[in-house]
């Protein structure tokens, strides 16, 4: 069933590719339960009273996908991917405006595991792992991109190595990597 509904998005998300307004709105309900499931995992790391909800966050990657004058769609894991990556933006730049109202100072050290834990100072957390990841991005792109996938949109080893064209090996071999390196950057800043 699974295997079914992963060819019918990749069929849409082609159709889009080649210009299908028709297929991006018939695209959004088919994956708006996985983008909320998504959107949920990375906001459950927000510490009580956060602002951003789960509903705004999927609307504004909405917002975002739907203004993309030019996509060019592999596949179902391609389209997560970036998905994760959107919601990393927004979740940064929600993250900085936050900061920038509240301090305006520097952002605190941070630790990196599989699941980083809840505090109250998740925004500068959020804005230092995106400077890290960004000079991450300048050194190994793919490395980072293995950060954004897991991290931000959880996706699994198999889509990740899907997504960037790799052995399932590779990408747990980049993880542990990137993971090593974050954690040194994170922690001697």
């Amino acid at each position: 069933m699974l295997d079914n509904r992963s060819h019918q998005i990749t069929a849409l998300l082609i159709d889009w590719s080649n210009g299908d307004e028709i297929a991006f709105k018939q695209l959004m309900p088919m994956v708006y339960d996985e983008l909320r499931r998504m959107a949920r995992r990375h906001l459950r790391r927000e510490p009580a009273g956060h602002t951003i909800q789960t509903t705004e966050l999927i609307h504004e990657a909405y917002l975002k996908f739907a203004g993309r004058e030019e996509q060019n769609w592999q596949n179902r894991a391609h389209f997560f991917g970036v998905a994760a990556k959107v919601m990393r933006h927004i979740l940064v730049d929600h993250a900085r405006t936050k900061h920038r109202s509240k301090r305006g100072g520097l952002a605190e050290r941070i630790t990196l595991h599989e699941s980083v834990t809840t505090s109250a100072n998740r925004s500068e957390e959020i804005v230092a792992l995106d400077d890290a990841l960004n000079q991450l991005a300048a050194l190994d792109q793919r490395k980072a991109q293995v950060v954004e996938m897991k991290f931000f949109g959880g996706l699994s080893v198999e889509e990740m190595a899907e997504v960037l064209k790799v052995a399932p090996i590779t990408i747990m071999r980049e993880w542990q990597k990137a993971k090593a390196w974050l954690y040194l950057q994170l922690n001697n800043s």
